[in-house]
């Protein structure tokens, strides 16, 4: 009978690297572009994909070995275009572990995109705002997160480890680059949100329920500042394989652990907010874009 730690480190030699140089090689065959940003699109922030000019489109499902996204708000894609005249690689939608896929199987699209090229990832995210001084429609920068999937062994990095990728036990200090988000907050003073804008911790659940009261209270002692179920294994593996991340968390619903409220948080209106918040949120993405290529340039 096979086990469940057989099972695990079977899925983990499923996307090698000469399987992930494969999907990378099918993706450039599709495209003359060579991005060195790659960007990934949270919930109802996938219409920011509609500002590249110049787009190739690639569908998840016509992708060898690719996971397909079951998430409403989420379209399935990779587009490779110009966001204001920057070519980057950007994933509009992504994979969640509560749709059944293990976490180094949601992650696998970053290892694909430093195949490609990429130097850089850009990883936003709709989050719950836990700090009571958040608001709706705010946007945390992530200075930090807390890996608790990961304090429970479930890390996208288990399995053998190929150097190729990185390191056996990569270093997650300064995981989010503190020159870029210094470049972010000065952004936001420049367009005018830095009333909206705010650096904080974020975690990342297994989902897909939304918190119980008495979680939330424990999160708030920990320190965390945003809640949502994504990115921590995105940015852990990019780390791994070398790649600088910015990340950010558009705060769409309010964390309140109180008993008393009647309002519950609801994934339509999670979409609305990314929608309502679409020109500020691109504005800043492609500020930042056009940042780090003159940044690589020099």
């Amino acid at each position: 009978m096979t086990s469940f730690n057989d099972c695990k480190l079977n899925f983990g030699r499923m996307y090698t690297y000469d399987i992930l140089q494969e999907i990378a090689n099918h993706l450039l065959e599709r495209t003359q572009l060579r991005p060195k940003i790659g960007i990934i699109l949270g919930t109802g922030l996938g219409s920011l994909a509609n500002q590249l000019t110049d787009a190739d489109y690639i569908d998840y499902q016509t992708i060898p070995h690719f996971p397909v996204s079951t998430v409403e708000g989420h379209v399935g894609r990779l587009i490779f275009g110009f966001l204001k005249g920057v070519p980057v690689m950007c994933m509009q939608g992504r994979f969640h572990y509560y749709e059944g896929y293990p976490l180094a199987k949601c992650s696998m699209p970053v290892r694909v995109m430093k195949l490609v090229g990429c130097t850089h990832l850009i990883a936003t995210n709709a989050a719950g705002g836990l700090n009571p001084e958040y608001k709706v429609g705010d946007i945390m920068l992530m200075k930090d997160h807390i890996n608790i999937m990961g304090f429970a062994g479930n890390n996208p990095l288990q399995g053998p480890n190929d150097s190729r990728f990185g390191p056996r036990f990569p270093n997650m200090v300064n995981a989010y680059d503190w020159k870029l988000l210094k470049k972010a907050k000065e952004i936001g003073k420049d367009i005018g949100i830095e009333n909206d804008l705010h650096e904080g911790v974020y975690i990342c659940l297994g989902g897909p329920n939304f918190e119980t009261v008495a979680e939330l209270k424990m999160l708030r002692i920990w320190g965390v500042d945003a809640v949502g179920m994504s990115t921590v294994h995105e940015v852990t593996t990019a780390v791994h394989c070398g790649m600088t991340c910015f990340a950010f968390s558009l705060i769409t619903n309010l964390c309140v652990p109180s008993y008393d409220l009647e309002e519950t948080p609801c994934h339509d209106d999670i979409v609305g907010i990314g929608k309502r918040r679409e020109s500020t949120l691109t504005d800043l993405v492609a500020r930042m874009v056009k940042h780090i290529h003159t940044e690589l340039k020099q």
